[in-house]
């Protein structure tokens, strides 16, 4: 094959073979492809896009670029959940060890954040001791002895996909749906589950920002799935305001833990019961996910999940008493205030602005291997619908940075529309892909 030839057939709207996707992928991992070429490559699908056989094909191919993972040894059906990332989303600090508790073994491998969006290994990286950094070997034994295990993706699995996705970013080739969902289930084909739960989130505090995108990129990871033999389910959930009230990565962590006891912001709690109760389903613990929520219900409220969270901070190296005292977590050295110029009802709390401003304080990234500030970030006092009053405490920000203090409050005063009359809220949950049972 010659690469020139097939960079030509798709600039022109044809379609690659099988064949031809999978020498694509092997030969620029093996750095036989140059990269200004492979760049004209994904220009190319950028604009003539790819048919669902391509797009099968891109995936087996970025999935088998590295190591795979096996849980045959396991014989249970092991589930992976996936997010396409948001504001304030600490789903899976509650998530994974609730379904794990309810003997379902859930292999979660996790990023860093980057841009907006948190990344849940920052945040598990926030307790002192805590460690993603596992082998493959010790994934899989702590999955097999504690039912969950959380690593960090490696530069093994998917090596293609990485390098595919740093050239993607820098030729303005990353808003392709098919290249989009292609590197989201390479990595779920990759880390092996037999179950795959997917939450698409959309809004302003997500990457798919409209509805429609969000459950088209639903429909074309489902279908992918379903054509590699995984059980799987997608359900799209909102992002327009951060998810709870913390934003930053020993804040949520903190908060995630309040929901394990209980304690915690009722849409946080609601959308782990929603999204749980579709992977015990998916795993065959029962008979649909309606079951499902009410078996994670009587776990939460029993404390299990909690012991389960613990359990697994402790196999990977984290330092129990942090759990027992929260204050031992890391503390930010200021903290402001910000607060309303007017009374009325909170109409909106813009989820991109929120996140940005955590940014600034310290909580992410704005380049690949910038450090972190686990203490920083931001913790909302009110949810969309609620009445305020002038001067009432909108939220709190919390940073190491002296400099960012005053901004960082002007510019989180700005994601908060106040007005007369109260907003309609937007349900957390929008559709399911496919309608369950699938």
């Amino acid at each position: 094959m010659n690469i020139l030839d097939l960079i030509t057939k798709k600039r022109d709207g044809q379609s690659l073979s099988w064949e031809e996707v999978n020498y694509l992928v092997q030969e620029y991992n093996n750095g036989f492809i140059p990269e200004y070429q492979m760049a004209a490559m994904l220009m190319s699908i950028y604009f003539q896009g790819l048919n669902n056989k391509e797009t099968n094909a891109l995936t087996a191919a970025l999935a088998a670029s590295g190591e795979t993972l096996d849980f045959s040894s396991l014989d249970k059906i092991v589930v992976d959940k996936h997010s396409s990332g948001g504001v304030g989303d600490k789903v899976t600090l509650v998530l994974a060890p609730l379904v794990a508790a309810a003997g379902v073994p859930v292999a979660k491998i996790s990023g860093r954040g980057l841009g907006f969006s948190g990344g849940t290994i920052d945040k598990l990286e926030s307790i002192p001791g805590f460690s993603a950094d596992l082998t493959t070997g010790q994934f899989v034994d702590l999955v097999r002895d504690n039912n969950i295990a959380i690593m960090v993706q490696t530069e093994s699995i998917t090596p293609a996909d990485g390098k595919l996705y740093a050239l993607r970013d820098v030729t303005g080739t990353v808003e392709n749906i098919s290249l989009i969902a292609a590197s989201i289930m390479s990595k779920k084909i990759a880390g092996g589950a037999g179950a795959i739960l997917l939450d698409v989130k959309t809004g302003r505090g997500a990457f798919m920002q409209s509805r429609e995108e969000a459950f088209h990129l639903a429909e074309i990871m489902v279908r992918i799935g379903k054509d590699m033999g995984k059980r799987i389910v997608s359900v799209v959930t909102d992002m327009n305001q951060p998810l709870g009230y913390a934003v930053g990565n020993a804040l949520e962590v903190k908060e995630a833990i309040a929901v394990l006891q209980g304690k915690g912001p009722a849409d946080v709690e609601r959308l782990c019961i929603v999204l749980g109760g579709y992977m015990l389903a998916l795993s065959g613990r029962v008979r649909n996910p309606e079951e499902g929520q009410e078996q994670l219900m009587r776990l939460l409220e029993s404390g299990a999940a909690l012991q389960k969270f613990r359990q697994m901070v402790i196999s990977q190296g984290g330092r129990l008493e942090c759990l027992d005292d929260l204050t031992l977590l890391p503390q930010a050295s200021f903290s402001d205030e910000v607060r309303a110029s007017k009374g009325g009802y909170i109409r909106e709390i813009d989820a991109r602005i929120v996140g940005k401003v955590a940014i600034s304080l310290g909580t992410g990234r704005s380049c690949k291997g910038e450090e972190i500030n686990p203490a920083a970030g931001v913790v909302l006092k009110f949810k969309v619908g609620e009445r305020v009053t002038e001067n009432d405490s909108l939220a709190c920000i919390y940073s190491d940075k002296e400099e960012v203090r005053e901004p960082a409050c002007r510019e989180l005063l700005n994601a908060f529309t106040i007005g007369e009359e109260r907003a309609e809220i937007t349900p957390i949950i929008h559709g399911v892909v496919p309608p369950f049972p699938n």
